[in-house]
């Protein structure tokens, strides 16, 4: 797996900056105010902007995150340059770093502009796995990214406690295609987690199970998320817990949140056991198994293998089904996943899935 040169690591790194001072910019105008808000004993951002009819309150992020306060901090001082994150963004593409197809770009960027990423929302799915590389700075092959739909998920807890909205989620996405339609819940048709045009783009919203297999195909009411529910899936709360921050590489750059990328690939081990055995089953469970195994050797060859054993021994140690989810997609993942994971482990690979 060859490693990016430095310089458009670099680059890759000061677009992402870039693109979330950009967003910033774009969110909070300088005529408001920050203000720091106590919720259930954590200090959080919001953002105060005067309006005839009284200030109008905005999420920004927890005071924990540096970067947030950081820019909260430096507000007024933070300039866009449009053009040259354009220029960064296409000098980035030239150079061989993978970009989401166009219509999955302007989905991404329309939500990210309507404050998607701002409320804590992850992006998951393939869309995301087209970051790692840059974010790594390792080359990934195009082919383990295609994708015709587009998922993201928020942790319900946030989405019920963080006092903001986005917009009309339905009316975002008709913004990029009016045949965006919602698709109503087969177990729930009050509620809608995804939405569909007319070629069959799918764009859908899901959160972790809430504390049992109660709430597993049944959606979940979000607050935060302008009118839509989520899927309630297990094991999702293991992959965008501590999400990261970085920049899809389309039009001026899209400042996203998604996983971990060693949460991504130890999670997408499990994703493969489960999933149907008829052939596009079978086509998921093997792009699966794909993209986790290109993310281990990734993270092994960036020197990231302790990151990546830790993010493994935590899922291992989350019982049977977990277990039971992860060996059996290692008896198929890739000779080269397999001995990186060994490595990063510090075992045989005829030792891998053993307690």
């Amino acid at each position: 797996m060859k490693e990016i040169d430095l310089v458009y690591r670099t680059m890759f790194a000061e677009l992402a900056q870039r693109s979330l001072d950009a967003q910033f910019h774009a969110d909070f105008p300088l005529e408001g105010r920050f203000v720091t808000v106590p919720v259930k004993g954590r200090d959080y951002w919001y953002f105060d902007l005067p309006t005839p009819n009284g200030d109008k309150r905005s999420y920004v992020g927890p005071h924990s995150d540096e970067e947030i306060t950081a820019r909260v901090n430096a507000h007024k001082e933070i300039k866009d340059n449009i053009k040259e994150r354009r220029r960064m963004v296409s000098s980035l593409r030239r150079a061989g770093l993978p970009g989401p197809d166009p219509f999955a770009g302007d989905i991404t960027k329309a939500l990210a502009d309507a404050g998607l990423f701002r409320l804590r929302a992850v992006l998951i799915g393939s869309v995301a796995f087209g970051t790692y590389a840059g974010l790594l700075g390792v080359r990934l092959p195009s082919s383990a990214m295609q994708t015709g739909d587009a998922d993201f998920a928020q942790d319900f807890a946030i989405s019920a406690e963080v006092g903001d909205s986005l917009p009309p989620v339905l009316k975002i996405l008709q913004s990029i295609d009016p045949g965006f339609r919602a698709v109503p819940h087969r177990s729930d048709q009050a509620k809608v987690v995804a939405f569909v045009n007319g070629k069959g783009y799918r764009v859908e919203f899901l959160t972790g199970n809430r504390g049992s297999d109660e709430h597993t195909g049944k959606p979940s009411p979000m607050p935060a998320l302008g009118g839509a529910s989520a899927e309630n899936l297990r094991f999702l709360d293991y992959l965008i817990y501590e999400p990261v921050r970085t920049v899809l590489l389309h039009r001026d750059g899209v400042n996203v949140l998604v996983p971990a990328p060693e949460r991504y690939a130890v999670h997408k081990l499990i994703v493969a056991s489960r999933r149907l055995t008829d052939a596009l089953g079978r086509a998921k469970a093997d792009k699966d198994r794909s993209q986790a195994a290109l993310l281990f050797e990734a993270l092994v060859e960036t020197r990231q293998g302790d990151v990546l054993a830790d993010a493994y021994e935590e899922a291992w140690e989350r019982g049977p089904s977990w277990q039971e989810g992860i060996t059996s997609s290692l008896t198929r993942l890739p000779d080269s996943g397999r001995n990186a994971l060994a490595k990063a482990l510090g075992v045989q690979v005829e030792d891998l899935g053993r307690a």
